[in-house]
């Protein structure tokens, strides 16, 4: 098995991942935002050379290292003469360095770098990959590897069709934990492509997304448990799919990701499954899905799930029976209490 696995983005948090720890195939990073934007905010933007010195180091480490580049919007940039001499400038300098891999999602940019440059080129979660045809056109730009659109991470005969079709390496991002089907999914990755990409980049008071994607699992949890993670328990299931595997979270702290580089590298957790979702974050000091009560819930109803939510009201009785509330904010002198008993204080 392959884990592909956040950092942060300075060095520091890469001396800790990389500590005594040998579960780690390759870490992925963004780079600086004033060339090409990502589908998350930064801790941290390391410049070149920071990044030179973060190569080095994990390399010295037996560990690849991937860089994102995945802005799900370019604001039309990348086609101008001065946004290609940019881009094609950075991207030149990345390889120059020896990164190991570039996650783009637009396709342009994947033709530009299968063509154009010696290195690993990797089709983003964000190009939305959820059909064998798409994933046959990401091939044919020269594409090395596809993130396949979480979405269909449930989907088993989509996700067989997509491994037939093409010879490309697959990976699946095992803890995104977004909403299923997200109708804010398009707008919310272009916003965060153009709030933490190039100047210039918009004053914005709100992240509307977040806080209504927060808004909705907090009325109503059955959400949550919609929502297309992959257990550590359930990667057996998908091991004739791909063995290659991603774990979210590049915003996120140290310990939070090493906490699930040992879960999945285990195959197992004991604890709140909350714990382990990379979104939304805040959800964890609210809610205890103990992870260990959807042992056999994949096989025997997710992987065979028509997704017809309204005739079929599994996960809403699924919620209504594992799914706990902290009444005080999810600290430790607290007792917890069933959601069905909760009420949401407005």
């Amino acid at each position: 098995m392959k884990l592909f696995v956040p950092s942060p983005g300075h060095i520091n948090s890469m001396k800790e991942l990389l500590k005594e720890n040998d579960k780690i195939y390759s870490l992925f990073m963004a780079g600086s935002p004033d060339y090409i934007g990502t589908g998350r905010s930064n801790l941290a933007s390391p410049e070149l050379e920071e990044i030179a010195g973060q190569v080095e180091y994990a390399h010295k480490k037996g560990v690849k290292v991937e860089m994102v580049l995945n802005s799900s919007c370019m604001g039309g940039r990348q086609l101008t003469p001065e946004g290609y001499r940019t881009n094609h400038w950075y991207i030149e300098k990345l390889v120059e360095l020896g990164a190991d891999s570039i996650v783009a999602a637009d396709p342009y940019l994947i033709e530009t770098m299968a063509r154009d440059f010696d290195i690993e080129v990797v089709t983003s979660v964000l190009a939305f990959v959820d059909s064998p045809q798409k994933a046959e056109f990401f091939e044919n730009l020269g594409t090395d590897s596809i993130v396949v659109d979480s979405n269909v991470n449930r989907h088993f005969d989509v996700l067989e069709a997509i491994r037939d079709s093409v010879d490309c390496e697959l990976r699946l991002l095992v803890n995104e934990g977004c909403l299923y089907r997200c109708p804010f999914r398009y707008a919310h990755f272009n916003f965060f492509s153009h709030a933490f990409g190039p100047e210039p980049r918009p004053n914005v008071l709100d992240d509307y997304y977040y806080y209504k994607c927060l808004e909705l699992r907090i009325a109503n949890p059955e959400l949550i448990i919609k929502s297309p993670f992959i257990r550590p328990e359930d990667l057996e299931h998908y091991k004739e799919i791909t063995d290659v595997f991603k774990i979210g979270g590049r915003t996120h702290f140290v310990d939070w990701i090493l906490n699930c580089v040992n879960a999945y590298h285990n195959e197992s957790y004991e604890g709140n499954l909350m714990d382990l979702q990379d979104c939304p974050r805040d959800l964890k000091d609210l809610f205890y899905i103990p992870n260990k009560s959807l042992d056999r819930v994949l096989e025997q109803q997710w992987m065979n799930c028509k997704k017809v939510c309204g005739k079929c009201g599994y996960c809403h009785r699924l919620a209504k029976k594992v799914t706990q509330v902290y009444e005080k904010g999810g600290t430790e002198l607290e007792t917890l209490m069933p959601w069905e008993n909760y009420t949401v204080k407005t």
